[in-house]
């Protein structure tokens, strides 16, 4: 049997011919002969569409190497069994209907965990796309502007056609009727079009009741501790909506983690 009809490894071999790398399983058709099955995409065509399809996936450098691999969880800890749902989805997706919720104080992995399932499903030749709550309506109300040289659709068609959406540190920003309708709008639509979306947030569905018994003594914090009390005496539906929470129940598995900032202890 000739070289060129061996099974192609899913490494990217390839023989450079001035600037451009051939592959050498399918000599740059994009199909390798097998002999049973006859033509069929070669490994090299779904690696040319990773990586176009992770440069438009919007990740964050700072959150560009999380993965699942590199996720620290305890056994049996919150962020094990997170760690433990988001493995699953990526295993199971495109056979998953609901997306996953991470909620938890800052520092605990949310983020890491969204993008590293982002990751996961990129590498299997699936369109994700990243947004920071805050980030996208910024982007939308500056389409507004008369001199902008973008349009709010084309801000918001990319979300509405990945096939996994990841919105992050959803409710961080001020809960004003636009802000609310707006994100209904967004959400609605992705859960009408059956698309998956994993969001990430610091507010829970209770109010911590430590930090409400606090709440009623007179002493005198610091600003960042008032902020983070805020914070813990405000739910998520205070800051999305009712309507959009209620939405939320049916599209997504809500995933609590508990733990330390890895932030503040690391930083010290």
């Amino acid at each position: 049997m000739v070289d060129h009809l061996k099974q192609p490894t899913s490494n990217q071999n390839q023989t450079s011919q001035g600037d451009i790398a051939i592959c050498n399983n399918c000599f740059g058709t994009g199909t390798w002969i097998d002999p049973d099955r006859g033509a069929v995409p070669c490994p090299c065509r779904l690696h040319g569409r990773v990586e176009r399809l992770e440069r438009s996936a919007r990740i964050p450098e700072r959150y560009r190497n999380c993965l699942l691999d590199n996720f620290s969880h305890v056994p049996n800890s919150s962020q094990d069994n997170a760690f433990q749902y988001a493995a699953r989805l990526v295993l199971d997706y495109p056979a998953v209907d609901r997306g996953l919720l991470f909620m938890g104080p800052a520092g605990v992995g949310k983020t890491h965990l969204a993008v590293a399932i982002m990751r996961g499903l990129l590498a299997k030749g699936f369109a994700c796309l990243f947004y920071e709550f805050g980030a996208l309506l910024k982007e939308i109300q500056d389409s507004y502007n008369p001199v902008s040289k973008t349009s709010e659709l084309r801000v918001l068609a990319p979300v509405y056609e990945a096939q996994v959406l990841v919105l992050d540190e959803l409710g961080a920003t001020v809960p004003t009727d636009w802000v609310r309708d707006t994100m209904y709008q967004i959400i609605n639509k992705r859960y009408n079009d059956k698309k998956l979306t994993i969001f990430t947030t610091n507010y829970l569905d209770e109010a911590r009741k430590e930090a409400a018994a606090e709440s009623d003594s007179s002493r005198t914090f610091s600003r960042k501790a008032n902020a983070d009390r805020i914070q813990e005496l405000t739910t998520l539906e205070d800051r999305i909506g009712s309507r959009l929470r209620s939405r939320m129940y049916e599209m997504c598995r809500e995933v609590k983690i508990d733990g330390a900032d890895y932030r503040r202890y690391g930083a010290k």
